[in-house]
């Protein structure tokens, strides 16, 4: 018998948000409650397609014009222009100068695979730094991508539940020059916890002075606040100031397309003769990794974002989703304190966005999922979209009672 060439390959971890969603399946509790999955649910717990985006597909089908030929390998004009403008702003000064393009990717993560390769095989970056915590997915991209040293700076101060500024900024002073620094541009993943306007013109001036670049993973403007603009304010900062950098966009969240895989790179530079060189360099990047990008979804994006009417029924689609996690936030922190929960429950709605970073620790996670079904990321990050008010009463006295009897 012929041994398999397979045979040495050893078997790897498993991924814990899909193991975590496949148990949830798995189990026949009545009440049980997924607090674990990275999508938006509704009231009745389920997936929501935008009626912004029922229409524009209606509309679509019904256009002879369009057709399934590949789109070029920088992906379709009209979305890539879109998404910058977007981003940026229609006042940016880097896209009135020709000093801003996109670039369509497969979503947020092929947005930031294509930059890894950009920035460790084109330009020789050997380091990069991620928040700690981060998306856990950012470790494991950079490091196929190319990248030698992978680097955490300080974010989380478990003790306040909210931003170290104090350390963050400690660690951006002591980066090499050159060194990569991935900025979450809103609602941090997995905390939920943004810089202020403040601190993000401290954390501005301290990579201006050491010459680190920033990387902005931009995976829910719109979807965070509500507001467009409110959720673009970092990254429009950093471009007033000068900087050179690029942002990986995802319109996973804030369209409702996860599984039409569609982002956006935003790169922006202070000399606009640069651009046609770094650009013919993501061609062969791209060309050598997926050669083109899809056009359903890309399409979708583009028509919401150039025509006036779509555009805003697509922000109140947006106001809709990021309107019920305030208001499950609320809920949650509300019901803790009317129980005398133990502990200061004021982060979960100071924290914005999909995800809060609750505080709770391993064995209260556990605790909670082997005696309320109740399934949550090992760090105690929940996905505030799994909370409706059917099942808040439980939730909280659920947590209520793990708190309580399993030590902090």
């Amino acid at each position: 018998m012929s041994t398999s060439k397979f045979s040495t390959v050893e078997a790897g971890p498993p991924i814990e948000v899909f193991a975590l969603t496949q148990a949830f399946t798995s189990d026949t509790f009545e009440k049980k409650v997924n607090l674990g999955v990275g999508a938006y649910r509704t009231e009745q717990s389920t997936p929501w397609v935008l009626p912004i985006v029922r229409k524009l597909e209606a509309v679509m089908a019904a256009d002879t014009t369009l057709n399934k030929e590949y789109l070029p390998v920088l992906g379709l004009p009209a979305f890539a222009q879109a998404a910058t403008k977007m981003l940026l702003g229609p006042e940016s000064k880097a896209i009135l100068e020709g000093r801003a393009v996109g670039v369509q990717s497969l979503s947020g993560t092929g947005a930031l695979r294509v930059v890894g390769e950009f920035f460790a095989k084109t330009l020789g970056a050997t380091m990069i730094y991620s928040s700690d915590p981060t998306w856990e997915n950012h470790r494991l991209v950079f490091l196929n991508a190319g990248f030698t040293t992978y680097s955490s700076y300080a974010y989380w101060d478990p003790v306040k539940k909210a931003l170290n500024i104090e350390g963050m900024l400690a660690d951006l002073n002591a980066a090499p020059p050159n060194s990569i620094i991935i900025l979450h541009a809103c609602a941090h993943n997995p905390t939920g916890v943004d810089p202020t306007q403040d601190e993000w013109k401290q954390i501005a001036k301290v990579m201006k002075e050491k010459k680190l670049f920033p990387l902005f993973d931009s995976a829910y403007q719109g979807f965070a606040s509500g507001d467009l603009d409110a959720d673009a304010w970092a990254v429009r900062y950093f471009e007033q100031e000068g900087f050179e950098f690029l942002c990986c966009q995802s319109f996973a969240k804030n369209f409702g397309l996860y599984n039409e895989r569609i982002g956006n790179i935003t790169i922006v530079t202070n000399d606009k003769d640069t651009l046609p060189k770094v650009l013919s360099q993501i061609t062969l990047i791209i060309r050598g990794m997926y050669s083109n990008p899809p056009q359903h979804g890309g399409r979708i994006v583009a028509m919401a974002l150039n025509d006036p009417e779509y555009f805003a029924e697509w922000k109140g689609c947006i106001q809709t989703m990021a309107g019920r996690i305030k208001k499950m936030r609320a809920g949650l922190k509300e019901r803790l304190e009317k129980l005398g929960t133990p502990g200061d429950w004021g982060h979960v709605t100071r924290q914005i966005g999909m995800f809060s970073y609750t505080g709770l620790n391993v064995p209260q996670v556990e605790y909670l999922r082997t005696n309320y079904h109740i399934y949550m990321l090992k760090s105690g990050r929940i996905n505030i979209c799994g909370l409706t008010e059917a099942n808040l009463d439980y939730v909280a006295a659920s947590i209520d009672d793990a708190v309580r009897k399993v030590p902090a």
